[in-house]
């Protein structure tokens, strides 16, 4: 049995190298902002990303057409949402294939 210790520095080796996966799978279940994204992160994962990593991730998965957005003005602060496309969804389910036939070996 791995150590707490061990287990946190697997976890966030992870977390960091499939941020950009994990972020896809978050949004192919919700449309979220940036600062939800950050929680459920480090809710789910233990390690925390801040804005200064999450929102350019963001800037550049829009970019390649992965995540769309638009603007809640609803709220007293604007928020930024994000959504997942179909072509992220392509990719995500690329992924998750690679990672399984990678775990099954």
């Amino acid at each position: 049995m791995l150590s707490t210790r061990l287990q946190k520095e697997v976890s966030t080796k992870l977390a960091k190298g499939l941020l950009d996966v994990i972020i896809l799978k978050f949004l192919s279940s919700e449309s979220m902002h940036g600062y939800q994204i950050i929680t459920q992160i480090r809710k789910d994962f233990g390690v925390y990303f801040g804005p200064s990593t999450i929102y350019p991730l963001l800037s550049t998965l829009e970019k390649k057409g992965f995540i769309g957005s638009e603007w809640d003005m609803a709220c007293e602060r604007p928020k930024k949402i994000y959504h997942l496309t179909a072509d992220g969804q392509s990719v995500l389910d690329y992924t998750e294939e690679s990672l399984t036939l990678i775990c099954r070996r």
